[in-house]
């Protein structure tokens, strides 16, 4: 049960990081060697690779940062997780597969909200040197199609 709840954890911080606009955090919270993809449920059932957003390394997810503060015009925009508790589905030479239920409500700057997204969190997690759970693997799979063109913020 410790690891669940240490997982949980790891889910929570890094959605705080998210939701506090503290961006430069969330790289932080993958290994240097990682995947990190937005996709839908009908794309990742059919097994289609390609995702709304893809990186393969923490260096990717450190410049997707460096992008939105520096070059990308969006609108402002505010994320609030809210998150299930994550089910251990596996787990094999100290790596752990998860998947976790999650709902983002976005604030815009006019003070609207909508639910922005709902799916899975589909993680697998293992040990960095120093003892602390990384991402190893992060998709983030999106119930609806309908992705809204505002996918500035990392999910």
């Amino acid at each position: 049960m410790t690891e669940l709840f240490e997982i949980a954890a790891l889910n929570a911080t890094c959605a705080a990081a998210i939701d506090a606009h503290r961006l430069e955090d969330w790289p932080g919270f993958f290994h240097d060697r990682c995947l990190y993809k937005v996709t839908t449920a009908d794309n990742h059932e059919k097994g289609y690779q390609a995702g709304l957003i893809y990186a393969e390394s923490r260096a990717m997810l450190i410049d997707r940062v460096a992008a939105l503060r520096q070059a990308n015009i969006y609108e402002r925009q505010r994320y609030r997780h809210i998150l299930g508790m994550p089910l251990m589905t596996g787990g094999a030479d100290g790596t752990v597969s998860t998947e976790t239920s999650f709902l983002v409500v976005r604030t815009m700057r006019d003070g609207q909200m909508s639910l922005f997204a709902a799916g899975v969190y589909r993680d697998l997690v293992r040990r960095d040197d120093a003892g602390l759970w990384r991402y190893a693997e992060r998709v983030v799979v999106c119930d609806s199609q309908r992705i809204d063109t505002l996918l500035a913020i990392p999910l």
